[in-house]
């Protein structure tokens, strides 16, 4: 196994952050986390959830699952092994206060986009 732990975050597009914002705080009472770049990250009972518009309009999506792993570099490096196709490497997202978020995004058999997903201490 490539290391995965758990589903560690949720994507949702949207097409107004300062809308869906209030509505997922202010009408479904999730616990807002902080905001970065056009998106919104949400706690859903220990997974988090991402609002945000697609970065591409060809590439639009409901949700995208994204697995945690403790070694997002050896994980990314097991699945090209397998032969997973990654969109880019595993990079840097955001630098937090006390770690660094790091993700990579692919494609499943499907061509549904997933990605693995790391915080870095």
């Amino acid at each position: 196994m490539a290391g995965i732990s758990s589903i560690g975050q949720i994507a949702l597009t949207i097409s107004d952050l300062p809308r869906a914002v209030a509505f997922y705080r202010d009408v479904l009472g999730l616990r807002f986390l902080f905001e970065a770049s056009n998106m919104a990250f949400f706690d859903c009972g220990g997974v988090r959830l991402m609002l945000s518009k697609s970065e591409t309009p060809e590439s639009t999506y409901s949700s995208i699952l994204y697995y945690s792993t403790a070694d997002i570099q050896a994980a990314s490096t097991k699945l090209a092994g397998k032969g997973v196709k990654f969109e880019s490497p595993a990079r840097m997202i955001a630098k937090m206060p006390d770690h660094e978020l790091w993700m990579a995004f692919f494609r499943d058999s499907e061509g549904n986009l997933v990605a693995l997903m790391s915080e870095v201490r």
